[in-house]
């Protein structure tokens, strides 16, 4: 008897860290779809701050998970030119990911490396880095925006998975 009881008190003790860390890692924001920027001209398309890229964009799909150290992962599909002479186009850009989880101004943007990584032709993508600052208190209310390493400018913006 007194070996099964010892059994489980060890089992116990290593389990519960063993929980925690799990716990520790679960995502603090993700995204599970995407919606491409349609420019109006006026500030209505700015979105916490951040003004939209100059063109239409659309994006086919768009995948992303925030750690609560700030590791993020995204991958994004289909990120292309929806109008003008380029249309259907990669446009040459490299994107990076801001995370925002400010409701309300002064909004902080926590971004992946600016000088972003390239689209590929048929504008798929992938960023696996860190956002910097690293969110400290959660994300309470988390927008993603996929911006322009050239101006800053916002191409797409993920989906919220609830």
């Amino acid at each position: 008897m007194k070996k099964y009881l010892l059994f489980w008190i060890v089992a116990g003790a290593l389990f519960v860290p063993a929980a925690a860390s799990v716990s520790e890692a679960k995502d603090i924001a993700r995204f599970d779809g995407g919606i491409g920027v349609i420019p109006t001209g006026s500030a209505n398309t700015t979105v916490r701050g951040v003004p939209p890229a100059g063109q239409i964009w659309v994006i086919r799909d768009l995948r992303a998970d925030v750690r609560p150290d700030g590791m993020i992962r995204v991958d994004g599909k289909g990120l292309l030119l929806g109008a003008g002479n380029n249309f259907a186009g990669d446009g040459n850009a490299n994107v990076f990911a801001t995370l925002i989880c400010e409701a309300q101004g002064p909004f902080l943007e926590r971004s992946t490396a600016l000088t972003g990584v390239p689209l590929e032709a048929n504008g798929d993508f992938h960023i696996e880095d860190l956002v910097s600052p690293t969110p400290t208190e959660g994300c309470e209310s988390p927008v993603l925006l996929i911006r322009n390493a050239a101006n800053g400018g916002w191409f797409a913006g993920g989906i919220p998975r609830r």
